[in-house]
C-alpha cells in the first residue's frame, strides 16, 4: 500500500513539473483554456496524477477555475504586469542589499557557481534563451532566501514569484537579452561578494527596471501579447 501511494505521488509530482514547465515556457499560453482529456493526451498523463497537479497549480495561482468557463492558464493585463515589475524592483532591491549583509561566503560561492551553469546553458541555447528552473537554480530565488528576511522572502517567493516566472522566460528570448541579463546578474553578485549592500540594491533595481522597460517596448511594438 505504501509503495503504491509513493508511486502515485511520484506520478503526481512528475505531472506537476511537466505542466508547470509548460506554463512557464509558454507551451501552455496565458489565458489558454485547458481540459483534462486534452492534457492527458498532449502530455501523456493519467487522470489521477493530472488532477492533483492541476490543484497544486491552481493553489500557486498559475491556473484559474471559473464557473461554466473551466480551467485556464492565468493571465495578466499589460498594466498589471508592469505593476508587478515595479513591486519586484523595490522588494528585490532590498533583498539584494540584505543578501550582501547576510549571505555566507559559501552561499555566495554557490551563487557564483549557479551563474556559471547559467552561462553554459545560454551558450547551449546559442544565446536565444535564459531559462532558470525554480528554487536554488534560480538566481532571484537564491537572492531572496539569502536575504535572511523571512517576511520579504515569503512575499517574493509566493504567488508573485510563480506569476513573474511565466513572463521572465518569454522575455529572456529577446535577441541579446540572455547575455545582458547574465552580465547584470554577475555584477549584482560581485557587489554582494564585496559586501556592498547599497551597490547590490542599486544594481538589482536597475536590472529589474531594464526588464520592465523591455516589456514596455515589446508591448508598444506588438511583439509581446498578454
Amino acid at each position: 500500500m505504501a509503495e503504491t501511494t509513493l508511486q502515485s505521488q511520484t506520478r503526481a509530482d512528475e505531472a506537476f513539473d511537466c505542466l508547470q514547465t509548460a506554463i512557464v515556457t509558454g507551451e501552455l499560453a496565458p489565458g489558454e483554456k485547458i481540459g483534462e482529456l486534452e492534457l492527458c493526451t498532449r502530455f501523456q498523463l493519467t487522470r489521477g496524477p493530472l488532477r492533483e497537479a492541476l490543484g497544486r497549480l491552481e493553489s500557486r495561482g498559475l491556473l484559474v477555475r471559473r464557473p461554466h468557463a473551466g480551467v485556464k492558464v492565468v493571465s495578466v493585463s499589460a498594466p498589471e504586469l508592469l505593476e508587478l515589475y515595479r513591486i519586484r524592483e523595490v522588494m528585490e532591491g532590498l533583498a539584494a542589499r540584505q543578501a550582501a549583509e547576510r549571505m555566507t561566503d559559501d552561499e555566495i560561492a554557490g551563487l557564483q557557481a549557479t551563474l556559471d551553469s547559467h552561462e553554459a546553458m545560454i551558450e547551449k541555447a546559442q544565446g536565444q534563451a535564459y531559462y532558470q528552473a525554480e528554487g536554488d537554480y534560480d538566481f532571484h530565488h537564491r537572492i531572496a532566501t539569502g536575504s535572511r528576511n523571512a517576511k520579504l522572502a515569503q512575499m517574493l517567493l509566493g504567488d508573485l514569484y510563480y506569476m513573474v516566472r511565466m513572463y521572465r522566460y518569454r522575455l529572456s528570448t529577446s535577441a541579446g537579452r540572455p547575455h545582458l541579463a547574465l552580465g547584470e546578474h554577475r555584477r549584482i553578485v560581485e557587489a554582494i561578494a564585496q559586501r556592498d549592500g547599497e551597490l547590490a540594491e542599486f544594481l538589482m533595481k536597475r536590472h529589474i527596471n531594464a526588464a520592465r522597460q523591455n516589456i514596455e517596448q515589446k508591448i508598444t511594438s506588438g511583439s509581446l501579447t498578454l
